[in-house]
């Protein structure tokens, strides 16, 4: 489909610059060549289908080690906001490391105290800037895990009756 006149650009460009050629020809070729990649293609799966194809091909999600979540919990809250949320929603407060994810939490919890966990909330708690004596400090970041149990399930820390 190319004229006259552009061949002959073409022409004069390619004893100038081989690579000049090279990109010349590949502009020639390119209409045809998409053309029929177009005519090619296959029709479009459905959007639900290639969703299902998906989740089948997925991998599952490895089990959590047992060595990771022993360490995730670092202690539990006890405190008048711990135990308000304690009465009210079946709440139990944690301090948590700082790089644990919710399914990890969730996970550690019902390992070590054999409940069953509904979920898990996290909050990041910033440290404080103070003084300690003439120099600046900062008080560590923490993480803190609100562990909602499931209905008819408590977690004793006092140790009676456990």
């Amino acid at each position: 489909m190319s004229t006259a006149p552009e061949a002959a650009k073409a022409a004069k460009a390619a004893k100038a610059d081989p690579k000049a050629a090279k990109a010349a020809d590949a502009k020639a070729d390119k209409p045809a060549a998409a053309k029929a990649e177009k005519a090619a293609k296959p029709a479009k799966a459905p959007a639900a289908k290639k969703k299902a194809e998906k989740k089948a091909d997925a991998p599952k999600r490895p089990v959590h080690a047992e060595g990771r979540l022993a360490q995730v919990l670092v202690a539990p809250i006890v405190s008048e906001k711990a135990t308000m949320a304690a009465e009210k929603h079946n709440q139990v407060l944690f301090k948590v490391l700082r790089d644990a994810t919710k399914p990890e939490i969730k996970a550690a919890v019902e390992l070590m105290f054999k409940v069953t966990v509904d979920s898990v909330q996290t909050v990041q708690h910033k440290g404080k800037v103070k003084r300690f004596g003439k120099s600046i400090g900062r008080r560590d970041h923490v993480k803190k895990a609100y562990v909602s149990l499931a209905a008819g399930q408590e977690l004793n820390f006092s140790g009676e009756g456990a």
